[in-house]
């Protein structure tokens, strides 16, 4: 059994990205906002024109089709335009984390074989000689933008077939060495277009772009708006207070993060000129737990909350409609427009209702592959199950899940960060929600931790109360609600959480800490 594909799905024709910018000014109209930057506010026109221009120029600078242009700055004009400008350029944007260092930023340049680089100048500074390849341009963001600009080198529309490689998105890295994610026109086209449908994006749609630009989640903050012809306004916040601070001040009606993210910012006081405008809000790159689906619906009472599931390797597989949060809280929901989800038991077969088994993501979501990495291709990506609809290639996503009769998925636990102790294999998530639920816990981590006896001992490592003697509770909580073999060796206490560069909290990170107190 796959998710069920409704008559009313939205067009699957794909088109060149850079279309994107055409379509936007004819969805919204040509002086309504596009952009909302920080000292200039671009309409849908000059987006446009800017996105040509800069297209232009790229195609003069760096003419052999399929080159990489990597770009290592903050969110501004240059990031935010690139995504289309690469694309009718004909050559193939690597974004570069802002949040990265010299050596991560060093690897994807050289393992993408970047010819050109744009970056803020401090960031130009940090590179070490040879951390940039020898063929590569090394060029300042705002001097970068000015030639461009003043050169109005007009491109025009691309005609590039829509299988041709348009980016490569690098994962954080935090169980190894970042790796390329190569993303085809089609792939960021029908993203964007599956996500303005479920979402119901209108052209007068503000969204508020807090997420980085070389996350996928976050690049579709852009191209999904422009898509439906609305505005993007894009943040850099040091401050969870200033994500609040910017919904107030820009209108914002859509409002995308992480479940790190929505933790800090339900312990806010946010005033009603910034919830009132909120249409909707949106969760990816992991659960939301119970507690905090409920303190969201109570602080933003009037917005649509939908808690989606994806992976970089296939953009978005699910999403949960809205109305149905508030009675199956913890399900990941159905499949996006154009995504078949298969859930495949441990045989090979597709998993009966309430069966366990691997997340197989069919379709033209797929992405391409990682970038000159073909021995870890083939172990994600392989030939979709014979059941699927779509046939082709699939991504095998190692994230154990289940179906229920009524269709709606349930996340069990990613395979390689079950804990297998004393013969059981726990899921982690079971025991985080567990801590959280006892009102203790405002963040939640188990981990396995080597042990001769056990095999993994679990800890679990948490933020909440500073106070001891209500610290000393929460074990006895855990004993009320898990059974024996679930409870945690030890729980140690943080103030705060190691976050990676997309904001998630880096496991890795408490995992090496925590072996290194033991």
């Amino acid at each position: 059994m796959s998710d069920p594909q409704p008559n009313n799905w939205p067009d699957p024709t794909p088109y060149p990205l850079d279309h994107l910018a055409e379509l936007a000014s004819a969805r919204g109209a040509d002086e309504a906002p596009a952009l909302v930057l920080k000292d200039e506010v671009l309409n849908h026109d000059t987006l446009r024109q800017r996105v040509d221009w800069l297209a232009g120029w790229l195609a003069r600078e760096v003419p052999e089709k399929g080159a990489r242009v990597a770009s290592w700055a903050a969110k501004g004009e240059l990031t935010c335009l690139l995504p289309l400008a690469a694309a009718r350029a004909g050559v193939v944007h690597v974004p570069i984390n802002p949040l990265l260092k010299r050596a991560q930023a060093a690897h994807i340049l050289a393992d993408s074989g970047a010819v050109m680089l744009i970056a803020t100048a401090s960031r130009l500074k940090s590179l070490d000689e040879g951390d940039c390849p020898a063929e590569c341009a090394q060029l300042e963001e705002k001097a970068a933008l000015d030639t461009a600009f003043e050169a109005q080198l007009s491109h025009g529309p691309s005609s590039a077939d829509t299988d041709d490689l348009a980016a490569i998105l690098y994962t954080s890295g935090s169980t190894g060495r970042p790796k390329g994610v190569m993303l085809s026109h089609a792939n960021l086209w029908l993203g964007a277009v599956s996500v303005a449908n479920y979402l119901k994006f209108a052209s007068d749609d503000v969204t508020l772009a807090v997420l980085p630009l070389s996350f996928d989640y976050g690049q579709n903050q852009l191209l999904s708006t422009w898509y439906a012809g609305g505005s993007v306004a894009p943040l850099d916040f040091l401050f969870p207070r200033d994500v609040v601070k910017a919904c107030a001040k820009h209108g914002v009606t859509t409002l995308a993060a992480v479940p790190p993210l929505w933790v800090q910012l339900t312990e806010l006081d946010w005033p009603e000129e910034a919830t009132a405008p909120l249409r909707r809000l949106t969760n990816s790159g992991g659960a939301l737990t119970t507690e905090l689906v409920s303190d969201l619906q109570r602080i933003f009472s009037s917005a649509d909350l939908y808690p989606m599931y994806g992976l970089t390797e296939a953009f978005r597989s699910t999403f949960l409609d809205p109305e149905l949060v508030k009675k199956h809280p913890k399900s990941m929901g159905q499949a996006i427009p154009f995504a078949e989800i298969l859930v495949i038991d441990d045989d090979g077969n597709v998993a009966g209702p309430d069966i366990e088994g691997e997340l197989v993501h069919c379709g033209p979501l797929v992405a391409q592959g990682y970038w000159q990495d073909p021995s870890r291709t083939a172990e994600r990506f392989k030939p979709a199950p014979t059941q699927s609809e779509y046939g082709g290639t699939a991504v095998w996503s190692g994230d154990r899940v289940k179906r229920a009769a009524n269709g709606l998925l349930y996340f069990v636990g990613r395979r390689d960060a079950m804990i297998k102790s004393a013969g059981n294999r726990i899921s982690p998530q079971e025991i985080e929600e567990a801590a959280i639920a006892s009102d203790l816990v405002l963040e939640a981590v188990a981990l396995g931790i080597p042990d001769e006896r056990l095999g993994h001992a679990v800890h679990l490592v948490v933020r909440g109360t500073d106070d001891a003697s209500e610290q000393a509770k929460l074990p006895k909580v855990l004993r009320q609600e898990l059974p024996n073999f679930m409870q945690p060796r030890e729980v140690h206490w943080r103030d705060a959480m190691p976050l990676n560069p997309n904001g998630k909290i880096d496991r890795t990170a408490l995992y090496r800490a925590i072996v290194g107190e033991e």
